[in-house]
């Protein structure tokens, strides 16, 4: 009599038997090569390492404008975002007492000439008196001391004059230099004293980005070298302007010229630079061998049996295609990998 199997039992055999058949599916023989796709052999190589450090595009001219007057504000002239030329009138501060003053020193100064044209006629008559003998010595050393006084009373009330034009200049606020009013402080009828912050203006045609670096890193650099910069993951080319040792000790400042007279790169845009530190060892392939699923990267690399897909670590940068890509991890030298296989 034949053996009755339980329901329970056959369940288990079936179970069983299709378990047996998806082990076998789990790995999948080899995938065979083309003898046409060509491949790379993988090998150490020396590069020019760089040091990456992160700072801050700003612009080089940058200024923040105040007056020497005590006063009220008559006008703005501009708003936040006007782009004035070098020069231009920007605002004006209520100067009627030095209008006031300078009335005064006028009249003072045409008292001094006045005192000095008299001064000079007097020695000039003293001095044809002594040539022929009619007055004293003293009394022509008498006359020219009076000249010289009054000479230096001239100079003096001018001196005034010249002072109390140049105070009288920051009644006017001007643009030292073409950009664009970023800040605007003040409106008028606002009451001003002097060193309060009245406009900013800045001119971003040139950006200066400053970054920290390593003692050793520094020390190989030198004025006006040519430097790799990214602002705002776009590349940009920037000069060494000059590196100097930061407050805290440690570490040095590096600060760099980028020009931007496109205004392509915007103030206060986060930047890097790259410079350089001596030479490494790599491993470069070709970025077209490189194989993208989601987030991850591989290569197909080859085998006795055909080729398989190897998972590995690159960098960040390089170029999609065509160019050189480092591998940071997951394959060693000697490996061949498969160039435009997918």
């Amino acid at each position: 009599m034949k053996p009755i199997l339980s329901g329970v039992t056959w369940l288990a055999l079936m179970m069983a038997g299709c378990g047996r058949g998806e082990v076998g599916d789990a790995t999948p023989p080899a995938t065979p090569a083309r003898s046409d796709t060509p491949t790379f052999t993988v090998r150490d190589t020396t590069i020019s390492a760089s040091f990456e450090a992160a700072g801050m595009a700003e612009p080089v001219a940058r200024a923040t404008l105040s007056t020497r007057l005590m006063g009220s504000v008559t006008e703005v002239l501009v708003r936040e975002g006007d782009r004035v030329r070098n020069g231009q009138l920007l605002a004006r501060i209520d100067a009627r007492d030095l209008e006031a003053r300078r009335g005064q020193v006028d009249a003072g100064i045409a008292g001094a000439e006045a005192l000095y044209q008299d001064a000079r006629t007097q020695a000039e008559r003293f001095r044809a008196l002594y040539a022929d003998s009619a007055a004293t010595r003293y009394q022509l050393e008498q006359v020219e001391t009076g000249l010289t006084r009054a000479e230096a009373g001239l100079q003096t009330a001018r001196a005034s004059r010249a002072e109390l034009d140049a105070v009288g200049a920051y009644a006017e606020i001007r643009a030292p230099f073409s950009g664009v009013v970023t800040r605007r402080f003040i409106d008028p009828g606002a009451f001003v004293a002097p060193g309060v912050p009245i406009l900013e203006v800045q001119d971003a045609s040139r950006l200066r980005v400053s970054v920290t670096l390593p003692p050793r890193v520094s020390a190989a650099l030198r004025r006006e070298a040519p430097l790799d910069a990214s602002i705002e993951d776009r590349p940009a080319r920037a000069v060494l302007e000059g590196t100097v040792p930061a407050p805290n000790g440690a570490v040095y400042t590096l600060n760099a010229i980028v020009q931007n007279p496109s205004g392509e790169f915007l103030p206060g845009s986060a930047a890097t630079i790259r410079v350089p530190s001596g030479s490494r060892n790599a491993m470069l392939i070709p970025a077209d061998a490189l194989v993208r699923e989601g987030d991850l990267t591989g290569v197909r690399l080859k085998t006795d049996a055909g080729s398989e897909l190897r998972w590995v670590k690159a960098m960040d940068s390089g170029s999609g295609t065509g160019g050189m890509i480092e591998i940071l991890s997951g394959l060693r030298s000697g490996d061949v990998i498969l160039i435009g296989s997918r």
